[in-house]
């Protein structure tokens, strides 16, 4: 496999960043995902940070070096990590369980599968055009997916989400794939601190119109500057699939080389689960992501 990717997360006007990302890959696979801890339940970064744990360690242990049944492993993993919040409030004899939305993609041949539940999305952009967006678990991309045949009233918050991880119900999971992808496919996970303040055709544009070293952090610096001092944090992974970026820039990833058992991963294994006070601030997300680049570039620098 050969893929760029870039991944930045910055605090808006909220107390603390509940949002966690990152990205593991194989020779042979990789898998990208985003959560976003909900504000009104407690510990939201707890709930973000161990269903991307949860997601990881499954990936490490499943991709030898493929997944064999992309599909099933979303919808499992994303399973795994909401019961494994509610067993977390369960022993802690939490009043509220600790909740979370999120997206993941696993990359593994030419083809894209992806997963959500709740409202943090995914983009796919080729050739400048918006080629397909998850569909929020809201009350208002409902009705607007049923196009008005349910009312649901005046007294419904049509941006409440009707499912998450951590929620009393089983979480509702939509699956997408395989996608055959194309070089030069560009693949974008966010937040809802990012579409909350831009538009789909202002997020394709940028994220078209320039390499991801360039349009993620333009996009999350044009989130907070639009919506202000209450911004919601915004966090995002862009990744570029077969990306000519790759040759120049300390973004670019080519796995072949890599042996059968070698597993990279941005998302730390042990912080967060069973201990709050382990989880990573924002430093130590940026120092993790320089590490890995930094490693990337060593790794392309032995090839040359």
């Amino acid at each position: 496999m050969r893929f760029s990717v870039y991944q930045i997360s910055r605090r808006g006007g909220r107390e603390k960043n509940e949002d966690r990302m990152g990205y593991c890959y194989t020779r042979d696979s990789g898998l990208f995902a985003l959560a976003d801890g909900m504000g009104g339940h407690p510990e939201g970064e707890v709930a973000s940070q161990m269903s991307l744990q949860t997601m990881a360690g499954m990936f490490q242990r499943d991709a030898k070096p493929v997944i064999r049944e992309p599909r099933r492993f979303l919808t499992e993993s994303i399973l795994a990590g909401h019961h494994a919040l509610i067993r977390y409030a369960t022993e802690r004899a939490l009043l509220d369980t600790p909740r979370t939305t999120i997206v993941a993609c696993i990359l593994q041949g030419r083809d894209a599968y992806w997963a959500h539940c709740g409202d943090s999305r995914l983009y796919l952009v080729r050739g400048g055009r918006l080629q397909a967006r998850t569909r929020d678990h809201s009350y208002s991309e409902l009705q607007e997916s049923l196009n008005g045949v349910v009312p649901l009233g005046d007294k419904v918050n049509r941006n409440v989400l009707f499912t998450c991880l951590g929620s009393p119900g089983k979480p509702v999971i939509d699956l997408v794939g395989p996608v055959t992808l194309q070089p030069g496919d560009k693949l974008l996970l966010c937040s809802d601190g990012l579409w909350g303040a831009l538009d789909d055709d202002t997020i394709t544009r940028i994220l078209a119109d320039g390499t991801i070293t360039e349009a993620a952090p333009d996009l999350v610096e044009r989130a907070l500057r639009i919506a202000g001092e209450k911004s919601d944090n915004v966090t995002v992974i862009a990744v570029e699939w077969e990306s000519a970026e790759d040759d120049e820039t300390l973004t670019g990833i080519e796995t072949d080389a890599l042996g059968d058992d070698v597993f990279a991963s941005t998302i730390q294994a042990g912080a967060g689960v069973g201990n709050p006070d382990d989880l990573l601030d924002e430093a130590e997300i940026e120092r993790s992501i320089r590490e890995i680049n930094e490693a990337i570039k060593r790794s392309a620098q032995k090839r040359s």
